[in-house]
């Protein structure tokens, strides 16, 4: 496994798995962790830390050390506040089974956001959260986090794919000493695994197109989060470190770039509140979202069941 050093000196693995959505999260972590992954990554709102934290059970009873692990989660707008950071960091915890998290993170920039960071940022003082992160944080209102806040993030968690390659952003990230992790990282599999320039990149180097896709993250100094249900795809997926794209094969994925979310655009009123209100995000569909705003969409059921993200 690689490793990418984080801004206060914390270790964190180039690739681990992501649980959104995931059916039977329990057994998916059990296998991940047989297969060699380190890194796993949930949310208060995925409603499956307490699966997790008995699949980490498991792990940890069958020898494994709870420092050679990077669990990382996620606080939820309801609660991105003083009193409810605090209340749900806890929560999060005692689902998981665990003493502190390596990464917690403000899941969207959006609520009393200040006041729940500097709770947290005491958390971290206390050794509590080894590692203070946010996710969906445009560059406004990171800089703005980091410039009045006496503890810089470590992270900032995006949806990132040669689709969505957000170059200005990640360079902005990656000015501020601020690691960049993606989640969806193969597009949730929308026309991506049947692209014509990645299969051929494929077929060169005898690797899967998903394969392919997660070195262009690593190559990028982009951390990734797939997820699968397949056992032999979490196989395929960590699979990565044994070969490197040259400079044409990166040449070629750069001009896939669409410079468009194919989920979720932030800014709206309409996204905004539907975010605030839904109850869990373990069936969301994303796009939702957008269908509020455009009036127009046809809902589809976008949750991919076995492949990846």
């Amino acid at each position: 496994m690689h490793y990418f050093t984080l801004n206060n000196g914390i270790k964190i693995p180039a690739l681990g798995l992501g649980t959104f959505g995931l059916e039977n999260a329990q057994q998916c972590v059990e296998d991940a962790l047989e297969l060699g992954y380190r890194l796993i990554d949930t949310a208060q709102k995925y409603a499956n830390e307490k699966d997790i934290g008995r699949a980490l059970k498991v792990a940890l009873n069958s020898g494994l050390k709870r420092e050679e692990h990077f669990i990382q989660s996620k606080l939820w707008i309801s609660h991105t506040d003083k009193k409810g950071a605090l209340k749900a960091f806890d929560e999060s915890l005692k689902n998981l089974g665990v003493d502190y998290l390596d990464c917690y993170m403000l899941h969207y920039p959006f609520n009393d956001l200040y006041a729940a960071y500097k709770e947290l940022s005491k958390l971290y003082k206390k050794g509590l959260i080894k590692a203070l992160g946010v996710s969906n944080f445009y560059p406004d209102k990171l800089a703005d986090l980091c410039i009045f806040n006496e503890i810089k993030p470590c992270l900032n968690q995006l949806e990132l794919h040669p689709f969505y390659q957000r170059k200005k952003e990640l360079s902005f990230n990656h000015n501020l000493n601020i690691a960049v992790q993606a989640w969806c990282p193969l597009a949730q599999g929308k026309d991506i695994f049947t692209n014509k320039i990645l299969s051929k990149i494929a077929k060169k180097h005898s690797k899967t197109v998903a394969q392919i896709i997660l070195r262009w993250h690593i190559e990028n100094k982009i951390i990734v989060i797939p997820k699968s249900t397949n056992k032999q795809r979490l196989r395929e997926n960590i699979d990565i470190f044994d070969f490197s794209l040259d400079e044409s094969d990166l040449s070629e994925i750069s001009r896939l770039d669409t410079n468009k979310s194919l989920f979720l655009e932030l800014f709206g009123y309409e996204r905004i509140k539907w975010l605030e209100g839904f109850k869990s995000l373990a069936s969301v569909n994303f796009n939702a979202v957008n269908a509020l705003a455009s009036k127009n969409i046809e809902l589809n059921n976008t949750q991919s069941k076995g492949g990846g993200w």
